[in-house]
């Protein structure tokens, strides 16, 4: 497993140019390591939260707990995300944390970030564009799920998660690993099951991409982007290049 710091450091550098003094902060935090089981949440709604969690491997999802008991899942983590950054500068967590299939994260102390960012301002300004990065998805989620057809929104949602896998070095050739059921895919685009297996069917006929096994695996890129009207601009992943 790649060391907790080197994780952190690769992930703000896909945005941020970071000096040598603010990889050396980044390497100076402590923090404490948990894996976690499938569908194992590890922050509440309610939480008071003390650290920031960062995705060391595995994937995890942010959810809002709705009053019946289910979900709305609202964005996907891969490693090196700080998915609760936002807990830096809340007083109350507004939504959960949960892994997807098995996955570390490590847990860093608040009062350790913001002494580091007091030292070095350039790695406070890029913790903060994660969470712009975040803000960023979620508007692009509420365009899918409000403006786009059932097809496409499934599509789009692919296409980006291939996309932030590549980019966190996880895709080997055409695959990554994706445990989604098809009960959270539902809880994630605002389908119903009956709803998400025909779409899911229909992308498999058209010979973009398949979802097998707790894998996504793309065949056609540019079909699948197409199928999906999906355009990584707002990611804003500079050292990014589109899959083949």
């Amino acid at each position: 497993m790649e060391k907790v710091h080197d994780v952190l450091i690769r992930n703000l550098c896909e945005h941020t140019a970071l000096a040598d003094d603010d990889i050396a902060a980044i390497k100076a935090l402590t923090f404490a390591l948990r894996d976690l089981e499938p569908n194992e949440d590890f922050i509440r709604q309610g939480d008071e939260p003390e650290h920031s969690v960062l995705v060391v491997s595995g994937t995890v999802a942010r959810y809002h707990l709705l009053g019946s008991g289910r979900r709305q899942y609202l964005a996907f983590h891969f490693t090196g995300d700080l998915p609760d950054a936002q807990g830096l500068f809340i007083d109350e967590m507004d939504h959960g944390l949960s892994a997807l299939g098995p996955a570390s994260v490590a847990f860093i102390p608040h009062r350790e970030l913001f002494a580091a960012f007091r030292r070095r301002p350039t790695f406070g300004m890029a913790v903060w564009r994660e969470t712009l990065l975040d803000a960023a998805i979620f508007r692009e989620a509420i365009t899918n799920n409000s403006a786009r057809p059932m097809q496409m929104r499934m599509a789009h949602l692919f296409c980006e998660l291939f996309y932030r896998a590549r980019a966190a070095q996880l895709v080997r050739g055409n695959r990554c690993r994706m445990p989604i059921s098809l009960a959270q895919l539902g809880e994630t685009l605002g389908m119903a099951i009956a709803t998400v297996n025909r779409t899911l069917a229909e992308l498999r006929r058209s010979g973009a991409m398949d979802l097998r096994d707790g894998e996504l695996i793309v065949l056609k890129w540019r079909e699948l982007q197409r199928l999906g009207d999906f355009s990584p601009a707002y990611l804003h992943l500079k050292r990014q290049s589109p899959p083949p």
